[in-house]
C-alpha cells in the first residue's frame, strides 16, 4: 500500500486498484492531449466517444458477452433497477423473485408497484443466512422473468449454481460480486450490476440485457429514461450520462484484461476469503454468520457474542487503520467486504489484528 492509504472494507464505495487510481490521477489535468479533464468533455465529443466505446468492448471481451446481448450505462445505481427491470419486463404482470436478504427484499417491494410479485423461494426463515433450494421452484406459466440478488452484499450470501427458472428468463443483480469470477451471460436474460463496489465510482450501473428483451410496447406510465430500449438506441448517450463513471470503469476493465481476466480474478478472491473463512472457523469468539457452502467471497459477516463486544471490536479495528468493518445497521455485527481491489495484504493483516484481539479478551 502507497501514499498511506488505509484498508477500507467498505461494501461500497469501494477500493479501486492503485495502478488505475494512478493512471486518472496522471490524466486528471488534460486527457490525452485534450487539454481537458473527462469530467470537462462533452459527452458527444468524438474523445468521449471512444472512451465509451473501449469500455464496452474491453467489458465485452471481459465478460465473453455474446452479439445479441445490448450493454448500457444507466445512471441511478440499484435503486433504479428495481424499478427498471420490474418497469421493462412484467408484459404479463408477474415476476417471481427468490429472496435471499435486503437487496432482494428492497428489489421485490419496489417490484410490487408495477405489477404482482411472487416470492419462489425464501430464506428469511433463519435471518438470510444461507441461499434456499432453487431446483425445484413453483414457477407459473405466465411468468416474465426469475430474479435473484446473486450476491447479497449485507447478509453475505452468494449464488455458486442458478436457481432452474423452467424455461422463463434469469434476471440477476450482481452489483457486489460483479466481475469477481467468470460468468456465462448466455444463462441470464438480464444481469445489472451497481459499479460503485467492484468497478468505479457510485452512482452508474452496468446492465446486459438480451436484445429480444427490450421493448418498444411499454405501459405509458413509463418515463422515458426508464425504458431500456431508451438506452440501447441511443448507445448510452440518450442524455448526459455518467462520464466520469464510464471512464473509470474502462480502466478497470482494461485493468482486469491485463492481469488474467476474470479467471485469474477467482482465485485470488478465493485465495482471500479462504485466509479470513479459515481464521473465522477456528476461532472462539468470532463467528461466521453464513452456511458454508452459500458464503460469499466478496462481503463477510461476522459476530462476536454480544452486540456491545462487536462495537468494541469495531473501534479497536479503526483505530488500528481498518476501515469500514461496521455491519449494515439492519444486521449488526462486523463486515468486511474484500472485493477485487483489496490486496491479499489487507485480508492477512485484518487476521493478525483480530487474532491478537482475541487473544487478548477472550
Amino acid at each position: 500500500m502507497k501514499y498511506g492509504r488505509t484498508y477500507n472494507f467498505s461494501a461500497g464505495p469501494a477500493m479501486m486498484p492503485e495502478p488505475v487510481l494512478e493512471e486518472i490521477a496522471a490524466e486528471m489535468m488534460n486527457y490525452r492531449g485534450s487539454g481537458m479533464c473527462v469530467m470537462e468533455m462533452s459527452h458527444r465529443s468524438k474523445v468521449f466517444q471512444q472512451i465509451r466505446d473501449e469500455a464496452e468492448a474491453d467489458l465485452r471481451k471481459l465478460m465473453g458477452i455474446p452479439d445479441n446481448y445490448k450493454v448500457l450505462f444507466i445512471q441511478g445505481g440499484g435503486t433504479v433497477q428495481f424499478a427498471m427491470v420490474a418497469m421493462n419486463l412484467m408484459k404479463n404482470g408477474l415476476g417471481c423473485y427468490v429472496e435471499t436478504g435486503a437487496w432482494s427484499k428492497k428489489a421485490i417491494a419496489e417490484a410490487k408497484k408495477y405489477g404482482e410479485v411472487k416470492i419462489v423461494a425464501s430464506s428469511a426463515d433463519k435471518n438470510f443466512s444461507y441461499v434456499p433450494d432453487c431446483s425445484k421452484l413453483d414457477i407459473p406459466d405466465n411468468a416474465d422473468y426469475v430474479y435473484i440478488c446473486e450476491n447479497e452484499t449485507i447478509n453475505g450470501t452468494t449464488f455458486f449454481n442458478l436457481p432452474d427458472t423452467k424455461g422463463k428468463v434469469l434476471v440477476s443483480d450482481q452489483s457486489s460480486m460483479f466481475l469477481s469470477r467468470p460468468c456465462d451471460v448466455s444463462k441470464y436474460g438480464l444481469i445489472w450490476g451497481g459499479v460503485q463496489k467492484n468497478v468505479g465510482p457510485a452512482g452508474m450501473a452496468v446492465v446486459i440485457i438480451r436484445e429480444d428483451l427490450i421493448r418498444e410496447d411499454l405501459p405509458k406510465f413509463v418515463p422515458t429514461y426508464m425504458s431500456y430500449k431508451t438506452h440501447a438506441d441511443n448507445d448510452s448517450l440518450y442524455n448526459t450520462p455518467n462520464c466520469w463513471a464510464i471512464y473509470c470503469c474502462g480502466k478497470v476493465f482494461k485493468y482486469l484484461l491485463d492481469n488474467g481476466g476474470l479467471e485469474a480474478m477467482n482465485q485470488r478472491n478465493e485465495e482471500k476469503a479462504k485466509i479470513l473463512y479459515d481464521f473465522l472457523d477456528q476461532s472462539k469468539l468470532f463467528t461466521g454468520a453464513v452456511r458454508k457452502e452459500d458464503r460469499s467471497l466478496m462481503n463477510v459477516p461476522f459476530v462476536t457474542p454480544s452486540k456491545d463486544q462487536d462495537a468494541e471490536v469495531v473501534a479497536a479495528t479503526k483505530a488500528a487503520g481498518f476501515d469500514n468493518l461496521k455491519g449494515h445497521k439492519s444486521v449488526g455485527g462486523l463486515r468486511a467486504s474484500i472485493y477485487n481491489a483489496m490486496p491479499k495484504e489487507g485480508v492477512e493483516a485484518l487476521v493478525d489484528f483480530l487474532k491478537k484481539y482475541e487473544a487478548e479478551h477472550n
